[in-house]
């Protein structure tokens, strides 16, 4: 009840505010279109990957607030193989109109920490799709996952159909990043960025807002980064506890507070500042299925948000990249 009366107070703190006529921040949807002349929507695929600090090569169980699915879909697992899934996934945004783009989006755990030539095998079967519908390929990785072959397996692509890298950064202070069990670094962060852009990839960062120790503070040193980086967009959420995690057992003992809607809208508005004013939101909250998420339960929708921080933003007479520390 007292989640739900948040919700309804921060309804009417909304609808009191000013508008701003533009949003005070670069959102997807629109570069999308501007880029491809046309609606753009991701297909989500599970490739069947795995980890680093899964296997043992860096640690063990992962990060900390990942499930089982690895961030991702779990459909290999269940059974639908790879081509099966794009050609499904294919078919539903089709659905929309025949001139709908796809982005091929290889999303479930690390897409680059996998055998020799499998790289090679998941790329062939988007093969045939390049171009019409898909208008581009988007690899989820880490950046301890990103060797030299690999990123001449990628540029190769790139020649042929724009390819964006996704890298996790979660957190810009290393001591945050060992203690969810990352186990890798600001610095190799920043050198598969560079490597990456070297290679002719465009690449989208992460972070996650309220993280365990890392406070607002945290969150305003994770957008330096990025912005310091230059990655070409971001995707930052809140913490979500995750049924089958590490987190979850954390917070039922009492050791992890999730963010309630207005203190991350407010941790969101100094993160936005700081990023650079080029830099493409692609995401500003995260989203779960019901059953495997227990915390937080925020009666709030995703666009809410962005109405939210928009407000938010207006009333500080600021907007993306108003106190970014690189030019």
């Amino acid at each position: 009840m007292a989640r739900r009366n948040v919700a309804l107070a921060l309804g009417r703190a909304l609808t009191a505010m000013p508008r701003p006529p533009t949003l005070p921040f670069r959102t997807l949807a629109p570069w999308l279109r501007a880029t491809f002349g046309r609606p753009v929507h991701r297909v989500a695929l599970d490739a069947g990957s795995t980890c680093p600090n899964r296997d043992g090569t860096r640690g063990f169980g992962g990060c900390t607030y990942c499930d089982v699915e690895g961030s991702g879909t779990g459909a290999l697992r269940t059974g639908s193989d790879l081509k099966q899934q794009l050609a499904e996934g294919i078919r539903r945004v089709r659905r929309r109109g025949d001139d709908v783009g796809v982005i091929a989006y290889f999303q479930s755990y690390s897409n680059t920490y996998v055998e020799e030539g499998r790289l090679g095998e998941v790329l062939r079967i988007v093969e045939p799709y390049l171009g019409d519908p898909i208008v581009a390929v988007s690899i989820a990785t880490r950046p301890d996952c990103l060797p030299d072959a690999t990123l001449a397996e990628l540029a190769d692509l790139a020649r042929r159909i724009p390819v964006w890298v996704e890298l996790g950064l979660e957190s810009a202070d290393d001591s945050i990043l060992q203690a969810i069990n990352r186990l890798h670094t600001l610095a190799e962060f920043e050198d598969a960025v560079q490597r990456a852009h070297a290679a002719g990839l465009l690449t989208i960062g992460h972070a996650i807002l309220g993280l365990p120790g890392d406070g607002r503070e945290g969150a305003r040193t994770t957008a330096d980064a990025l912005a310091r980086a230059r990655v070409s967009g971001v995707k930052v959420h809140h913490l979500m506890v995750l049924a089958r995690t590490q987190l979850a057992a954390q917070w039922k003992r009492g050791e992890v507070e999730p963010l309630e809607p207005e203190t991350y809208v407010e941790w969101l508005a100094d993160f936005v500042e700081r990023l650079h004013p080029d830099q493409v939101l692609h995401r500003l909250t995260g989203d779960s299925p019901p059953e495997k998420l227990l915390a937080p339960r925020w009666d709030v929708h995703k666009n809410f948000v962005r109405e939210l921080l928009s407000s938010e933003l207006a009333h500080r007479g600021t907007s993306q990249g108003s106190h970014a520390r690189v030019s």
